[in-house]
């Protein structure tokens, strides 16, 4: 309820603002009519621009959201000439913070560092001048809703770029960009344990997360109510946010479904600034596209009650094959045919509702190195190994003789854990949702194996390699109300999500990363070709995705269009390859592809 204090500071804010010919940037309330539609101008306004807001307006703004307002410099500054060089400070950014929250803590950092342009690199080395590129001008530190429908009151009544940013797993360029306002809701962190929740056709536990709580601090709060909870498997992801709103995948995907399947209920603030529940029953349009649909486009996810599940213990199983003159893998081929097994074994591993994590790196002297482990919720140690035999058994017939390892105690899903150890990289995603049909079909397996094969020889002389994700998010384990959701339809029938783990050189220019995209795009078509029609997880994939609008959304397209354009008529929100996205476009200055250092402008026509 709101105070006589508050209505009367309500108030003077609203005087305030009649004195200076604008509105007030409080947040409003549920019932607030959504503006008034008018003829939008051909840009978003920028620094330097006549109508970017003055020093007093971004003043007033800061005042009405509790002085929540930050114009943070990079945190790269100290690394080059000018006022904020700090030869210590340099140093501590450049080897002293990988197992430190510093980068995760940062207003300005998304953990890629391409996307924002590569401006100004923590780096000994620095090589021209340090610029803000595309790091946002502003940042709302928000702690509570009303701080979020501040900053999109005054970015939707000022034409200024809005962006989201949780905790910076962003490798896709949606959480930067130049003169925007970012809402930063890392430190939205409310948690609670409900140990009774009904609604529609589910009954039992859940548990309310906010947008900023990561993957370490939800599995805190199983440890401390002895339940299982749906996270992402790295421990520093937001646990619900961008990772929910685009699928979101884990250890239990195949067990419980995706993340997106977990949602009850969502606290978001929509593009008019009200604060609204979307469920089953309330908003539902809303509800469906933002459990899958992608985020930053409908709305900005302040909470979400999420489904719980009685407590679950995971025993893992790992495999590394090695080609090497005196190792159990002597030749090329062998190791392929190695590879091939556990691949065609895991199908088995998903339809037990387990989960498969494998890399294949290219290593000198057109050697490789593939490890993979297989991890089964609820399934003791001694069923997983007994499980694992066959695969071993099928090893040492293509002539790889290697022990099927004892597993040690299962371990619990929900155990207290610690979120440190990240830092921005200039890793690239690009990624395919292999069908079960590629696992059916002997031919067709064979052809993914080749595809994968080639694509992994292209990394010997371009520096990438091959991460391959094995689970199965079906609509029966999705439940209800998941399998009703936006989530792409590749993701039903996935067998493996399919990566090819870009790691960019640092100092490209522009002609060269164009080079460089146009070689990849090369590598990812061999994929494409094996799954035709099927699509890829946003989260992990590409923003020079072709046809993107399939790729990313499938079929869903369309319907998640119209509900984009009710929600937020008059484009407030947007981010690369999400839902309505290709009516703008980054104007970029430094003629890197998909970078989003520029001016966001409507696209001619």
């Amino acid at each position: 309820m709101r105070t006589r204090h508050h209505l009367f500071v309500l108030y003077l804010l609203f005087l305030a603002s009649r004195a200076n010919g604008a509105t007030p940037y409080e947040g409003t309330s549920r019932t607030t009519a959504r503006p008034s539609i008018r003829a939008d101008p051909e840009c978003k306004v920028f620094p330097g621009d006549t109508t970017w807001p003055s020093e007093s307006e971004w003043a007033r703004l800061n005042e009405s959201i509790d002085g929540v307002l930050l114009k943070p410099k990079p945190a790269g500054s100290a690394c080059y000439p000018g006022p904020d060089f700090d030869q210590t400070r340099c140093q501590f950014l450049v080897s002293g913070t990988s197992s430190t929250r510093f980068w995760l803590d940062d207003p300005l950092t998304e953990l890629a560092q391409w996307t924002q342009g590569s401006s100004c690199v923590a780096t000994l080395t620095p090589a021209g001048n340090c610029t803000r590129g595309g790091f946002p001008e502003y940042v709302v530190n928000a702690t509570s809703a009303k701080h979020v429908q501040g900053a999109v009151n005054f970015a939707r009544e000022k034409n200024i770029r809005l962006v989201i940013k949780n905790t910076g797993h962003d490798f896709g360029g949606r959480s930067v960009g130049a003169g925007s306002l970012s809402v930063w809701t890392h430190w939205l962190k409310r948690t609670e344990f409900i140990p009774s929740y009904q609604i529609g056709e589910y009954s039992g536990m859940a548990v309310r997360i906010g947008s900023g709580v990561e993957a370490w601090e939800v599995s805190n709060l199983m440890a401390a109510n002895n339940i299982s909870v749906v996270a992402a498997g790295c421990n520093t992801v937001g646990g619900t946010g961008g990772w929910l709103s685009t699928g979101g995948h884990s250890t239990v995907t195949s067990t419980f479904g995706l993340g997106a399947d977990q949602a009850l209920s969502l606290e978001v603030v929509t593009a008019d600034g009200n604060l609204v529940t979307a469920d089953p029953f309330t908003n539902t349009d809303l509800f469906w596209a933002m459990r899958g649909g992608g985020g930053a486009t409908y709305g900005i996810l302040i909470s979400a009650v999420m489904k719980a599940y009685p407590p679950i213990s995971i025993s893992s199983s790992s495999l590394s094959l090695t080609v090497s003159n005196t190792g159990t893998v002597r030749d090329v081929e062998t190791f392929w045919q190695g590879v091939a097994a556990y691949y065609r074994f895991a199908a088995d591993v998903l339809d037990a509702g387990g989960y498969g994590f494998s890399y294949i790196y290219p290593m000198e002297n057109n050697t490789y190195r593939f490890t993979t482990s297989s991890s089964f919720p609820g399934m003791a140690s001694t069923v997983a190994h007994n499980f694992m035999q066959p695969l071993y058994d099928t090893l040492t017939r293509v002539g790889i003789s290697i022990s099927n390892p004892t597993i040690g105690t299962a371990r619990p899903y929900g155990s207290p854990r610690g979120g440190t150890g990240d830092r921005p990289v200039n890793t690239r995603y690009r990624s395919r949702l292999l069908p079960r049909e590629n696992w059916e079909d002997d031919d067709l397996f064979n052809q993914t194996m080749k595809a994968i094969r080639k694509a992994v020889e292209g990394g010997f002389e371009n520096d990438f390699y091959f991460h391959g994700t094995l689970t199965s998010p079906t609509e029966e384990v999705a439940g209800w109300p998941g399998s009703n959701s936006a989530v792409i339809p590749a993701w039903r029938k996935n067998r493996m999500h399919a990566m090819l783990m870009d790691v960019q050189p640092d100092g490209l220019t522009a002609q060269q990363a164009i080079d460089r995209n146009n070689l990849m795009q090369g590598y990812m078509s061999l994929l494409r070709d094996v799954s035709p029609g099927a699509g890829s997880y946003m989260n992990e994939g590409d923003p020079g995705e072709p046809n993107w609008q399939q790729a990313f959304y499938g079929a869903n397209y369309e319907r998640l269009l119209e509900i984009k354009r009710k929600w937020d008529p008059t484009g407030v929100f947007w981010a690369p390859t999400t839902v309505g996205s290709e009516a703008w476009e980054v104007q970029a200055v430094d003629g890197y592809p998909n970078s989003q250092n520029g001016r966001l402008c409507r696209v001619a026509g």
